[in-house]
């Protein structure tokens, strides 16, 4: 007797429905990646208003209401709200580290200038 136990192999129905559910996941990370694009478009623009202003590159106060802001609309979702905490933390740091780079460049450079994101 042998212990070797051959998998099942799935039949056509299932595996078309495996690439059809992976084709949908693929378009949600395009338009993730889209997004995020555009959002730091916009950040890079709160940058250069920051550097230009004098105001900090950090905004404690802003993230920690869009820390709660987020981990609630994560929760509606049924989406871990720690993970979409741990999320904008990543994303947060990015564009306080653009903002910093930002606040040092010649303010000749304009926010299309300015490759990378800022968040």
């Amino acid at each position: 007797m042998s212990d070797d136990v051959t998998p099942p192999v799935p039949d056509a129905t299932a595996i078309a429905e495996l690439q059809s559910i992976r084709q949908s996941i693929d378009n949600i990370d395009a338009a993730v990646i889209h997004m995020l694009a555009e959002r730091f478009k916009y950040t890079q623009r709160v940058g250069h208003l920051k550097a230009a202003s004098g105001m900090p590159a950090a905004d404690p106060d802003r993230e920690r209401i869009q820390v709660a802001r987020l981990r609630s609309l994560a929760a509606d979702s049924h989406l871990d709200p720690a993970f979409a905490e741990k999320f904008l933390n990543f994303i947060v740091a990015e564009v306080i580290h653009h903002h910093e780079r930002i606040a040092g460049r010649d303010e000749i450079a304009g926010p299309d200038e300015i490759a990378g994101p800022d968040a």
